[in-house]
């Protein structure tokens, strides 16, 4: 599950891991991409396949290329903030959760339909369909509120099954049902069946059998020998993909041909992309194309055995996006591109659960039409923006940090003003940037609706900026405590405040005792309150000076394992933020002093008020001792 591991990932997984991992994403979407470009391609298909595959290995090397250059999580948000600044970089991620959440619909969506294939009928169609996606994505979502752990290993074996499986599949079928005249007749009507707007839908559309290029570039942070195993891992993802998607259309129309009810090209269709209840395979098609080969007894067992490895792929798939969700969210909580309550963790199982059930809960809005068309259309939209971003992000980049290192770079070169630009990032951008216009003005209902997504994200950011006292553009990252030893738990360290009363000797002296027993880190939080005349992140040389000067005081007495920050809030948030503090770093406790001063009606005063009502842990009051002013330490003593 995303757990607050961003300071520190392990860097534990290899080209392999990496490899399967991704493929395991991206192969899971052919069982539904196959019928959904079909509906609007026809005999034009495996064109589509091949045009969409060629601007995969554009973007494919432009994350190869980002992804070496910054290996950490992120993906084309991350491009953008290094390439432009926060703005951009919000709206890309706001771009990718639009496909985290449509991935986690479609993938619910058609499990159902594979399903009913196998066995249960009521969901093959509406509204069985969309009770058992519903009821799927519900499911997963409170699995990963309570949390669950990537398994790598599972992720091997089920990449491995499905790449041979897709494999079979094809080599069988190019050698029972394979036709090149059957393939030629289906292009007999061109232009009328299909007519050349329905293609220019379909190449958008096919962009869809690439969900998941993002999945290498989120996981970099856990990647061992960056530098090799990234650019690895994506060019065998490459391979993979294009042995199976340049093939398996080519034996879906020889299987399931083309037919004109009409004379000239009209009434033209394919049951590989028709609704299952006009008898076609729109919703499971890979068990159509099992369905229409002779493979005699063994014909019943292979049908059964694809919809149940669909079934199963789609679930994973689903839960991936779900997955996808949860450390997109976190990741835009870290960079104050979204409220605090999105990021915030569960106080049991610490995930942040809010994050997954808001998503989730619109997965499931998306799904209530029960148009796989719909949501295919809308992944695509944004899609083809975040791609588009990473590609822009990536040419900049060339201009604006040309001597920074690059382990991978992307080939060809076109020199533009004596810089040397990526031709495959030029080209790609072109693309999809093409491809978000096209889906855009064929489609009205996709454009109100993606362009309503953005919409509403863009006035979320400012209004959360502007009440934050932040700007717009510059990058704000939540300051969160590394480990101080090799041995020190993850979250387990105990969290000290300082606030205006000064350091206290005797607060710090307790956190010790209380560190001493499991070996524990000690992190101490100093505020600073900015009046509500400046911006939060104004200047405050002496209140920021005395603040270092505080941390230096505890490293002093605590010794190597305190670590310390300070943040600047407005008047009253101090309590709120030791909260958050508390909640990020998983404390085992809170230790800080009794107020000396306390005004109006409130006891103990509003932080520590605060602080006691919403305790995430145990919290510690030590009575004060005689007051201790910041000394002018030396910073790096």
């Amino acid at each position: 599950m995303a757990q607050r591991r961003l300071p520190g990932l392990e860097r534990v997984l290899g080209t392999n891991a990496l490899f399967s991992t991704a493929y395991g994403n991206v192969g899971s979407s052919i069982y539904y991409a196959l019928g959904l470009v079909a509906s609007y391609a026809l005999g034009l298909t495996p064109l589509v396949f091949i045009i969409t595959g060629a601007l995969f290995y554009c973007t494919a090397t432009t994350y190869a290329e980002a992804t070496a250059m910054y290996p950490e999580a992120g993906g084309s948000s991350l491009f953008a903030r290094r390439a432009f600044n926060e703005l951009w970089s919000f709206f890309t991620a706001w771009a990718q959760m639009l496909n985290y959440t449509i991935t986690i619909a479609i993938s619910a969506f058609f499990a159902a339909h594979y399903a009913g294939g196998v066995s249960f009928e009521y969901f093959s169609t509406s509204p069985g369909d969309v009770v058992f996606g519903i009821g799927l994505v519900i499911l997963l979502a409170l699995v990963n509120v309570r949390g669950v752990k990537d398994a790598v290993s599972v992720n091997v074996v089920l990449a491995a099954i499905d790449f041979l499986s897709q494999l079979a599949i094809v080599l069988v079928g190019f050698i029972l049902v394979l036709s090149p005249d059957t393939l030629l007749r289906n292009l007999d009507f061109v232009g009328t069946a299909p007519r050349w707007t329905d293609l220019l839908i379909a190449i958008p559309l096919g962009t869809v059998a690439y969900t998941g290029i993002e999945t290498i570039s989120n996981m970099a942070g856990e990647a061992k020998d960056p530098d090799r195993t990234i650019a690895a891992s994506i060019k065998r993802v490459m391979v993979a993909v294009f042995a199976i998607y340049f093939t398996l259309p080519l034996v879906a129309l020889s299987a399931l041909p083309v037919r004109c009810d009409g004379p000239g090209g009209t009434g033209c269709s394919t049951l590989l992309g028709r609704p299952p209840e006009e008898g076609g395979f729109a919703s499971d098609p890979i068990v159509g194309i099992v369905k229409n080969m002779d493979l005699g007894a063994a014909q019943g067992a292979a049908e059964i055995y694809v919809g149940v490895l669909a079934v199963t792929i789609l679930i994973a798939a689903t839960n991936a996006g779900v997955l996808g969700v949860s450390r997109l969210t976190y990741s835009m909580g870290i960079h104050r591109q979204m409220p605090d309550s999105m990021r915030r963790l569960h106080p049991r199982y610490r995930t942040p659960y809010i994050g997954i059930l808001v998503f989730s809960l619109i997965a499931c809005v998306t799904l209530l039409p029960g148009q796989a068309d719909f949501l295919g259309s809308i992944y695509a939209f944004g899609a083809m923006l975040s791609f588009s971003m990473a590609h822009l992000a990536l040419i900049r980049l060339r201009f604006s940090e040309p001597g920074h290192r690059r382990p991978y770079r992307s080939p060809g070169r076109l020199t533009v003003r004596g810089v040397v630009v990526p031709p495959l990032a030029v080209i790609g951008l072109a693309g999809t940037a093409l491809s978000f216009v096209a889906i855009s003005a064929l489609n009205p209902a996709v454009a109100a609706t993606g362009t309503g997504w953005l919409v509403i994200g863009m006035v979320v950011y400012v209004v959360y900026r502007r009440r934050q006292g932040l700007d717009l553009v510059s990058t704000h990252k939540v300051a969160i405590p590394e480990p101080v030893v090799d041995h020190e738990a993850e979250y387990d360290s105990v969290l000290v405040y300082v606030g205006e009363d000064g350091f206290d000797p005797q607060v710090m002296a307790t956190a010790q005792r209380l560190a001493a027993r499991k070996r524990r880190g000690i992190h101490v939080l100093v505020t600073i309150t900015v009046p509500n005349a400046l911006e939060l992140g104004a200047q405050l040389p002496d209140e920021e000076a005395a603040a270092r000067s505080v941390i230096e005081q505890a490293r002093i007495l605590g010794g190597r394992r305190v670590t310390g920050h300070y943040e600047k809030v407005r008047i009253g948030q101090a309590g709120r933020r030791i909260i958050e503090e508390a909640i990020d770093m998983r404390a085992a406790a809170v230790v800080l002093p009794l107020p000396r001063r306390v005004g109006g009606s409130s006891l103990f005063g509003k932080t520590l008020e605060t602080v006691l009502a919403e305790r995430p842990c145990r919290v510690i009051i030590e009575s004060p001792s005689a007051p201790v002013r910041p000394k002018p330490v030396p910073v790096g003593v």
